[in-house]
């Protein structure tokens, strides 16, 4: 292996510096005189004079000084000179090339009779031994590390001045893109991070620079380049098996600190599966509950609730497709194969112009593009829940798959259940995905998804209840140049749910609803300057809703059919964002989002006497439009502006100021995500949700970067909010306006996190001050809430305190402990009981005035890895995980029934045991 080593480095020392050098080259003679110049300044005027270029380390000659008079002196004399006395050697390849360095000379020629020394069967043995893939990897990144790239069209003479490097960054073993690598050079700092498909731009002054990248769970590696002129140059990197646990990482000083972004987190795969869970599936919303400022109402629902805001206020998306309902089995798992997913990002202070259409955040959820090198097959198998992931090359290094499936087979355990209203119940998912890459040449390349989710059970009785996701996108990333390019997606999402029961064929129905939504954008990014990183683009989407249709099912029903009529409606926009570098400390990021909603017909509006409340008593009639027609627009700016100013390197302070707009609403009077939620545009009745929010935020990096620790506060308005009034229904009502409340809201806030990020110990600790309040804004209206005074939403949790902590005892095995702790939510109780005419009716307290028990839940997890081996057919894990390890019964929900005249209170609780779960992972 010795020998193989030394002939590799010595081929490649022969490729590489072309022989020659310092065994007698001849080199021109120069007339020169150099009074006490420093040694850059004996470089510059060599280098004007011949075509030779100088290689050296700047920091170890920076107090060398030369004084020489040269007349008709070899520049070998002259440099003979120099360095006469000194630590200093040199040597000159055949490409004019002289290396300068310190100690050791560079040798620039093979030795003579170098393979003479051993036999042609030795050498064979040698590379036979070196033939595992692995060992090639690493020799071959190792070699790339130390060799010296050449950008550009390369010249005698390096011109001062910039030039963009530019190129993609991809996984060695897979060929996947590396999203979120920091690339930089130290002196001076210039630095950038690679985009959701790999792809990166860094202008740089001309001359020699060490370019290094570091990225999450990979191996940091460094290139050593020349920049004569604007040039690519694709990196690969190898996966770290260090068990580091990074969220991002930046020249050092991370992003925690240095990037301008407030309330971004963006996780990996790897984290995420170190996070216990019920059931033992990994979950990526129930592990984005856990940081601060992320809730949720109850424990059967992954609907987020960030900073205030209600579920239908965040933005969430697949590789560009938005997801309407991301649960699975009444929200006990999410939407997503955690197989399948690369990394996801969580925005809710600065969020990008690019981004629109939802107040409270944005949740961008990016799949792997799938092995491009070999195939591979992994998955698991559960309590309740099976996955199979297959992927590989089509054409090897240039186009390959990622297929998913996952299900489930639940019915065992709602068999097992005491209640036996419950024991002839079934329940059941499935999800599949399907991801393509193709890279066409340098400048293109195209990604295509698809999707399809199912769910459908039946607890009591007949009913049958189904609802199911349908996304593509389809993605074409152009680089025009290396300073400017383009990805144009084409996104499709469809979203339905149908109720029906036959149990009586007389009254058989089917109840159901739908929304889909076809989006088409283009966003270009352009390095303008070192200093400034403009991002500008347009959007287009168009809505059509389904509010609801009621039909017979089967010949015997004697169901009447209620359909409502469709909407439809347009929504566009256009934004450009300025990424402004101002100085090394102070960092300002402005953009402008115009987004304008168009609500079409045809379509019959319901109208109302102006100046009074929207309500049935005040109906004046109705008004029709034909398809084409505008019957409502609404549009204006919205502004996204942040700066990051550096107090220190370790420190730096944080502000931001975000308005957004809304034209989507969800209509539900429960307090989860259920399927049966409405979702309703805005029209001449309802109008958009607008909000703004200012935050601050101090940040700070301890132990040399190894803990983040970061404190936000915020304030955010929020307008046109609905909520519903009591007794009214939201399903199948032709006038739902005059069901719910218009109100305005205000959030408040104070989030603390200290994450550890490297280390056998590591994980994150969480704490989150909030508040989220509602006020109606038509106290003419019947059904004011509290006479119009401020009262809490149905999210309004106070403290929240989560503790996330992961020990790697080995490669092997590993313990994860989850402590969580958060404020009951509000609800409403009866407090008595009065007669109108003869009919009893309940008086309940102001709303939200109670809350149920606080939530305190710990759960934990080993993971058990097998063995390391490189050489094996598959490569396997089992976690062993315990939910709710206390038996603690945290109350969900509470709610009230009347039996005998009397009223009863009840608490619901979900996981009132502790739920142990074995699931066994492959891959091979």
């Amino acid at each position: 292996m010795k020998l193989f080593l030394r002939i590799a480095v010595c081929v490649w020392l022969s490729f590489f510096l072309s022989g020659g050098g310092a065994f007698g080259q001849s080199t021109p003679t120069l007339d020169a005189s150099f009074p006490n110049v420093s040694f850059p300044q004996f470089v510059q005027q060599i280098e004007a004079k011949t075509d030779y270029y100088f290689y050296y380390d700047a920091s170890q000659l920076d107090s060398l000084q030369v004084t020489l008079q040269a007349t008709g002196l070899s520049l070998r004399a002259i440099l003979d000179q120099v360095f006469r006395d000194t630590e200093f050697t040199y040597a000159i390849d055949d490409q004019r090339r002289v290396y300068v360095t310190k100690g050791q000379a560079i040798i620039t020629q093979l030795a003579p009779n170098l393979f003479d020394a051993r036999s042609q069967a030795d050498t064979t043995e040698a590379i036979a031994y070196a033939s595992p893939t692995s060992d090639l990897q690493e020799q071959l990144l190792a070699t790339a590390e130390s060799k010296l790239f050449e950008i550009g069209i390369k010249r005698v003479r390096i011109t001062p001045g910039n030039s963009v490097l530019s190129g993609y960054v991809r996984d060695a073993n897979t060929g996947e893109p590396v999203i979120g690598a920091a690339l930089f050079i130290e002196k001076p700092y210039i630095g950038t991070t690679t985009d959701a498909l790999g792809y990166y731009s860094l202008t740089l002054p001309r001359g020699r620079h060490t370019l290094r990248i570091k990225s999450v769970g990979m191996r940091e590696s460094r290139r050593q380049i020349v920049l004569y002129s604007t040039g690519t140059l694709d990196i690969e990197l190898l996966e770290s098996v260090v068990a580091l646990k990074e969220v991002s990482v930046k020249a050092g000083v991370d992003d925690n600190v240095a990037g301008n972004q407030m309330g971004q987190v963006k996780l990996n795969i790897k984290t995420l599966k170190q996070v216990p869970t019920v059931f033992g599936e990994t979950d990526l919303l129930r592990t984005i509950l856990t940081l601060p400022g992320v809730k949720t109402v109850g424990e059967s629902s992954v609907g987020l609730n960030v900073r205030g805001g209600s579920t239908d206020q965040n933005l969430i998306s697949f590789n560009d497709a938005v997801v309407y309902n991301p649960s699975h089995l009444f929200g006990f798992f999410s939407a997503f194969n955690p197989d399948l997913i690369k990394d996801v990002e969580l925005y809710k202070s600065t969020i990008p112009a690019r981004f629109g259409g939802r107040l409270s955040s944005v949740l961008e959820i990016n799949s792997r593009d799938g092995n491009k090198k070999k195939f591979v097959a992994s998955g698991g198998v559960g309590l309740i829940t099976g996955r199979f992931t297959l992927e590989g090359p089509i054409i090897k290094d240039k186009t390959s798959f990622l297929l998913g499936g996952r299900s489930t087979y639940s019915n065992w355990v709602l068999k097992r259940l005491d209640n036996a209203s419950f024991n002839n119940g079934s329940a059941s998912f499935y999800d599949v995905n399907l991801h393509l890459s193709h890279e066409i040449n340098q400048k293109n390349s195209i990604y295509a998804t698809g999707y399809l989710s199912s769910d459908q059970f039946r607890l009591v009785g007949d009913t049958l209840y189904t609802y199911q996701n349908q996304l593509a996108s389809l993605k074409w990333k152009h680089t025009f140049n290396d300073k400017l390019y383009s990805v144009f997606t084409a996104s499709h999402s469809n979203y339905e749910y149908a109720i029906g029961s036959q149990a009586t064929p007389t009254a058989a129905f089917d109840l159901a609803f739908g929304i889909n939504q076809s989006n088409v954008k283009a966003d270009f990014t352009y390095f303008l300057h070192p200093n400034h990183t403009l991002e500008f683009g347009a959007s287009t989407l168009r809505y059509r809703l389904t509010p609801g249709s009621f039909t017979p099912k089967g010949s015997e029903s004697l169901v009447v059919p209620d359909i409502l009529e469709a909407e439809q409606a347009q929504e566009s926009a256009i934004y450009l964002e300025d990424r402004f570098e101002v100085s090394t400390r102070l960092s300002i990021t402005a953009g402008i989002r115009f987004s304008l909603f168009h609500y079409l017909g045809p379509r019959t509006v319901n109208t109302y006497l102006p100046g009074f409340p929207v309500e049935t008593i005040y109906a004046e009639g109705s008004q029709r439009y034909e398809r084409g027609d505008v019957i409502k627009r609404y549009g204006g700016p919205e502004y996204r502006l942040s700066a990051r100013y550096t107090l220190r390197d370790n420190t730096s302070l944080k502000v931001s100021y975000n308005t957004m707009r809304q034209y989507i609403h969800l209509l539900s009077n429960t307090m989860i995500v259920s399927p049966t939620d409405i979702w309703k545009l805005s029209d001449n009745n309802i109008k958009p949700q607008q909000g703004d929010q200012l935050a601050v935020g101090l940040y700070k990096n301890l132990r040399n970067n190894k803990i983040e620790l970061s404190v936000e506060g915020y304030y955010k308005n929020i307008q046109n909010f609905l909520d519903f009034k009591g007794g009214d229904s939201l399903i199948l009502n032709p006038r739902v306006e005059t069901a719910v409340i218009n109100t305005v809201g205000k959030a408040y806030g104070v989030e603390l996190m200290l994450k550890k990020l490297t280390g056998k110990l590591n994980g994150w600790v969480s704490y989150t001050y909030s508040r989220s309040l509602l006020r109606a804004t038509d106290l003419a209206a019947s059904d004011v809430p509290n006479q119009g005074a401020w009262y809490p939403s149905n999210y309004d949790k106070p403290h929240d305190f989560t503790m996330i902590s992961n020990y790697r005892f080995s490669h092997r095995f590993s313990f994860s402990l989850n402590f969580t702790y958060s404020t009951g939510r509000p609800y409403t109780p009866p407090i008595g009981k009065y007669v109108i005419e003869g009919s009893t009716r309940i008086y309940y307290a102001e709303r939200n005035q109670y809350r149920i028990p606080d939530y305190v839940r710990t759960d934990i997890s080993m993971n058990i890895e097998g063995n390391h081996k490189i050489r094996k057919l598959a490569h396997s894990s089992w976690t062993l995980a315990v939910y709710n390890l206390l038996g603690r019964r945290n109350p969900s929900s509470v709610y009230f029934q009347t039996n005998n005249g009397l009223i009863n209170g009840y608490k619901l609780s979900i996981f009132g045991q502790p739920i142990p779960t074995v699931t066994y992972n492959f891959r091979f």
